[in-house]
């Protein structure tokens, strides 16, 4: 006769409904992003492959419109914005331009889709001709003052066009406190901003740097994003950006920091968000167009990892994928 005092755990793993109905962690459309660069470009059917990226693009206008229509039927919510502007110059006049590319683009998106939650990525790597994320001093240093004037103009730039949120990820200090100044002094004080909180100095952002045409042409980032050895600084800067105004702390990037995505939703109230960055992306897609891994499968799991370890938000350039097979 079996002993009957040990614990039968796979009572509630036996069958599809049974493991559905005691599920702890779902993945629901709304708590995903989608990320997209637009490109200001003449060619309106410009779809230009992101070599580094599988299936993503650099896309006009006209392209993103047409990507957002599929993805939106589709049951996609939310989506984040970067551009890819035309020039470039030391000032990164285009962050901040009225009729600049990100500016267009939600426009655009909010007249076709009044619905669709469009955040916009504030940052001025993209726009200056050094590819770094701010005003830099003639010894090459980055200077943080004079830089988050001008991301504070850049976010206001992209709100008066209509956007809903504003994500700022230059990792400026200050920055969330002028942002959320800057707002509140032009009648937006119901504009919510998303921080780029936590965000270290990875690797896994290489592709990306392609996506964006983002690359610094000196240097790196690693005076202003975080050490990845450090987990108690990232309590420091979340607590620093809600002082300053925040409205919800995003962990970057996501795999290799899930412990501190625990820590943030150990101990903060507010929303939290992880951006499954284009290395995590890349990594994934490599294998699975090799047969190593089961592509499906593989991004479900990390999902689900993102909102077992507190993620409310998971901005991912699988969301399009993710909907599809939620869908089936």
């Amino acid at each position: 006769m079996l002993d009957t005092e040990f614990y039968r755990g796979r009572r509630l793993r036996m069958t599809p409904g049974i493991r559905a109905l005691v599920r702890e962690n779902e993945i629901r459309p709304a708590d995903l992003v989608m990320p997209y660069f637009v490109a200001e470009t003449d060619d309106k059917s410009f779809r230009k492959p992101i070599g580094s990226m599988p299936d993503q693009y650099q896309l006009s206008l006209a392209e993103l419109e047409k990507q957002v229509a599929a993805a939106v039927k589709n049951g996609l919510t939310s989506v984040l914005l970067f551009g890819i502007p035309k020039e470039k110059d030391e000032l990164a006049s285009q962050a901040y331009a009225d009729e600049g590319i990100v500016q267009e683009a939600v426009r655009r998106l909010k007249d076709r889709f009044p619905e669709l939650v469009v955040i916009t990525d504030v940052c001025l790597c993209e726009y200056t001709s050094h590819g770094h994320c701010g005003m830099v001093s003639k010894g090459g240093e980055i200077q943080n003052d004079p830089t988050i004037e001008l991301l504070a103009k850049a976010a206001l730039s992209h709100v008066r066009a209509g956007a809903d949120m504003v994500a700022p990820s230059d990792m400026m200090d200050g920055r969330i406190l002028a942002i959320r100044d800057t707002l509140d002094e032009n009648g937006f004080l119901s504009t919510p901003i998303m921080s780029y909180a936590v965000k270290y100095a990875s690797a896994f952002y290489g592709p990306f740097r392609e996506a964006a045409d983002s690359t610094p042409k000196f240097g790196d980032r690693r005076s202003h994003q975080m050490d990845p050895a450090n987990s108690r600084e990232a309590l420091r800067e979340a607590a620093a950006d809600l002082d300053e105004g925040a409205d919800i702390l995003m962990v970057k990037p996501g795999l290799p920091y899930l412990d501190v995505i625990r820590q943030l939703r150990d101990t903060f109230e507010t929303p939290i968000a992880t951006y499954n960055v284009s290395g995590e992306y890349s990594m994934v897609k490599a294998a699975a167009q090799n047969g190593w891994i089961d592509e499906q499968r593989t991004v479900m799991e990390m999902m689900t990892g993102f909102k077992r370890a507190g993620a409310d938000i998971v901005i991912t350039y699988f969301a399009e994928d993710v909907l599809g097979w939620l869908n089936k």
